[in-house]
């Protein structure tokens, strides 16, 4: 004789499959977050290697009075431009339409305040709305250099070593690797990954609760001889499969992105490997049989679909909250997190993400975070729906 459990489990299953926007919604959920996450590190990495590719393009005017200048901007990919003499409005227009990242001009007599040891003016022209800060903040780096040169060859000519203008000398050592750099960054994104938890269980559970009550199916089903931890049951780990199917997914695309991904463009890495990935998605199971459980409990309370769904998509904003709260605040890591149910998922993908050794203990904890509300959640439901006034609603 079949389990009365596994039959409620697997009717619901098949009716919620049945529904092609519940598919849908599973696949969108599935693919979204992890390339929007893809797209978003490939952008910051086509910015800061757009310059090595293409160079930049920078007008000069009255180029021909500082030739070293000039010959420095090429040695950095500088591709320099002479333009003829212009006033401020003509610079302008020209910035507003991107034909230079920024125009150089020196100031007629700057060859005369050059040989006369007396500062020599050079401007800057930019548009700071245009989105080429890094291209030139690499301009100014050059004239920074250039200002340095010449101080030193004054300094010698005079018979003084430039190293009595540097009294003392900064080494920086940093001791991060790129695992641990990326994992910070990519930590504060990499929640998004276990939200499908949350997203796909509401619908199916939402549907076989407040939507059979609706319909007046509820009471048919109250009929039937089996328990109501086995109603319950069936219905919590059919609105829960969807979830973990989600998230498992969501975590598995994430992870192919972040390795085909050229991190190290930007001085990161990923360096989670497969058999870590299957852990992490392990202990991400309770997660989503969590929020089956708190959707099933509260849209049972709820006499109308259109009621369970605008409780259920307040609470939806909840398990995002302990995360933005600690990225908000920038706080270290500590063993209370893997306490938090998504942030606890969260926090154990960031470390584990380091390639350093977590310990079993973060991983249990994670697990059982989720797990015994869950039970109790279900246990709570399944008492409840033993009154009559409570199934009738009256």
């Amino acid at each position: 004789m079949k389990s009365k459990l596994l039959i409620v489990f697997r009717k619901e299953l098949r009716e919620t499959l049945r529904e092609k926007r519940t598919l849908a919604t599973l696949i969108l959920m599935t693919l979204l977050y992890p390339f929007i996450i893809g797209l978003t590190l490939n952008q910051i990495i086509s910015k800061n290697t757009k310059t090595e590719r293409e160079g930049i393009e920078l007008a000069v005017i009255g180029g021909a009075r500082a030739p070293t200048l000039m010959a420095q901007l090429g040695q950095k990919n500088i591709t320099v431009k002479e333009a003829a003499p212009m006033n401020d409005e003509a610079i302008a227009e020209m910035l507003r339409a991107k034909q230079a990242v920024a125009v150089l001009r020196l100031s007629e007599d700057f060859a005369d305040n050059y040989q006369a040891m007396r500062p020599a003016r050079i401007e800057v022209w930019f548009d700071s709305a245009a989105e080429r800060g890094a291209q030139r903040r690499e301009v100014e780096e050059v004239l920074e250099a250039y200002g340095s040169n010449i101080a030193s060859a004054r300094l010698l000519a005079h018979g003084v070593s430039p190293a009595a203008l540097n009294p003392i000398q900064v080494q920086r050592y940093d001791t991060g690797t790129n695992a641990s750099r990326s994992a910070a960054f990519i930590g504060g994104m990499i929640g998004v990954l276990f939200f499908p938890a949350f997203m796909l269980t509401m619908a199916a559970a939402i549907d076989s609760t407040a939507g059979e009550r609706e319909r007046r199916s509820f009471e048919v089903l109250m009929a039937q001889p089996a328990d109501t931890w086995e109603l319950v049951g069936g219905k919590w780990l059919a609105a829960s499969v969807l979830g973990v199917i989600g998230v498992t997914a969501s975590l598995l695309i994430g992870h192919a992105i972040f390795k085909w991904l050229r991190l190290e463009e930007i001085g990161m890495s990923w360096s989670m490997g497969w058999s870590t990935l299957l852990l992490v998605c392990l202990v991400a199971v309770p997660l989503s049989l969590l929020a089956g459980a708190l959707y099933v409990a509260l849209a049972m309370h709820s006499k109308t679909f259109k009621e369970a769904q605008t409780i259920l998509s307040i609470v939806l904003i909840a398990p995002l909250v302990p995360g933005m709260v600690v990225s908000f605040l920038d706080l270290k890591t500590a063993q209370w997190m893997y306490l938090v149910p998504m942030l606890a998922n969260q926090t154990l993908a960031k470390e584990a993400a380091k390639g350093g050794d977590v310990g079993a203990l973060p991983y249990l904890l994670t697990f059982l975070c989720s797990l015994i509300p869950a039970l109790a959640v279900v246990a709570f439901a399944s008492w409840r729906m033993k009154s009559e006034k409570y199934v009738l609603s009256v």
